[in-house]
């Protein structure tokens, strides 16, 4: 008898606290009143290897988080972290994936479906719609709307308006960039590193743009 089971991909943020952790709290909370709703609805995986068991305000720092609206499923690198070994909160939504048939002989073993090299998005992706694809490049032939969300392994290049928000290297490629016809963005974000419209040149407002990282900032110039 074969096993039928489906696979369900979940992309989750990682942030990494660290010392002085009053200082990192005050920045995380003035970046998400810049960003509200940026961690809304996302997985996210804290990073305890900069601290230790004796850091000031390790202890409240989970509580602290959630507070803040992430929604902590997991933590890493915790082991004399207190409060963190219970911190665990089960995973819902996520993206269908492929089909899986495990035989009797085969149970341990599941072969993950192939990837793709990039993902083309035909028409706009509207208010409220989010596209992920956390294993290449997204090239959107339409506009993004505002409240509308792109999130790419790899780089983003978008034909039209961005006027949502572009979370580009999401796993951790610094290289990626941004591409766009105009610039228009709520939020352009690279290997974890953003910037909301209210720190944009309002010069490059409305013009086409390429977006990149140089030494943790975002930059942007004009697309020539």
């Amino acid at each position: 008898m074969q096993i039928r089971v489906r696979g369900r991909s979940f992309m989750a943020f990682v942030v990494t606290p660290e010392a002085p952790l009053a200082l990192w709290l005050e920045a995380l909370r003035a970046q998400s009143a810049r960003a509200p709703g940026f961690f809304a609805g996302r997985p996210v995986i804290v990073d305890c290897s900069l601290l230790k068991a004796d850091t000031p305000g390790v202890a409240t720092l989970l509580n602290e988080l959630e507070t803040l609206g992430l929604g902590v499923i997991d933590v890493e690198n915790a082991a004399d972290i207190p409060g963190a070994d219970p911190w665990k909160r089960p995973l819902t939504g996520g993206r269908p994936g492929g089909l899986v048939e495990i035989k009797p002989s085969e149970a341990a073993k599941v072969e993950p479906p192939p990837s793709a090299p990039g993902l083309i998005v035909e028409d706009n992706v509207r208010s409220g719609q989010s596209i992920l694809f956390p294993k290449g490049d997204v090239t959107v032939l339409g506009s993004v709307s505002s409240g509308a969300e792109v999130l790419a392994g790899g780089s983003i290049h978008i034909y039209g308006a961005l006027r949502g928000r572009a979370l580009a290297g999401a796993q951790g490629f610094a290289k990626a960039r941004i591409f766009c016809r105009k610039l228009e963005a709520e939020l352009v974000s690279i290997d974890g590193f953003y910037q909301t419209a209210e720190d944009m040149d309002a010069a490059l407002r409305g013009a086409a743009a390429h977006i990149w990282l140089e030494a943790g900032r975002i930059m942007i110039a004009a697309q020539r």
